[in-house]
């Protein structure tokens, strides 16, 4: 179990990482954006809105009303979209981790995966899991940017502590 203050801090931590890689997107070409890395989300900014909608996706969870739709890819593998909306899901994930505590955290939330399947959860389980999800596919960003001769921003969690 973790205190929510770490657990918000993460968050924080997830939502400063985003903005960076956000930041660092924008000065990309289309092609650059678009470049195909043969990954599960192709380029950079398909991954990027993946991890958009898997943060957004959960804090639906958390609050009972998940999207109808993961992505739509028509409107939102977009970095003008992503731009605008990522920063308010960030700001509904500070709003419900502000009112945490070390009880809440561990209440068990049930959910259902994208597929119908269900599952059982401790709060803070998920908190982890998406913050861990999301450095997971900013590491991908990361190297798609460094393959094409771009030095990406610096992600580490200890970066975001130091900036603190």
């Amino acid at each position: 179990m973790l205190a929510p203050e770490i657990l918000r801090h993460h968050i924080e931590y997830s939502a400063w990482a985003s903005r960076r890689l956000l930041e660092a997107a924008a000065g990309l070409t289309p092609e650059q954006l678009t470049r195909d890395f043969n990954t599960s989300d192709r380029c950079v900014i398909g991954t990027l809105a993946h991890i958009f909608a898997a943060d957004r996706v959960w804090i639906g969870r958390i609050h009972g009303n998940p999207p109808a739709k993961f992505l739509n890819r028509e409107t939102e593998v977009n970095l003008d979209f992503l731009t605008t909306a990522w920063p308010k899901v960030y700001d509904e994930w500070r709003a419900w981790a502000t009112e945490q505590t070390t009880d809440s955290m561990a209440a068990v939330l049930t959910y259902r995966d994208l597929k119908g399947n269900e599952f059982r959860q401790p709060l803070w389980q998920l908190v982890l899991h998406v913050v861990n999800h999301a450095t997971h596919h900013r590491g991908q960003v990361a190297g798609f940017l460094r393959s094409m001769g771009i030095a990406p921003p610096s992600l580490d969690l200890i970066a975001y502590y130091r900036s603190l």
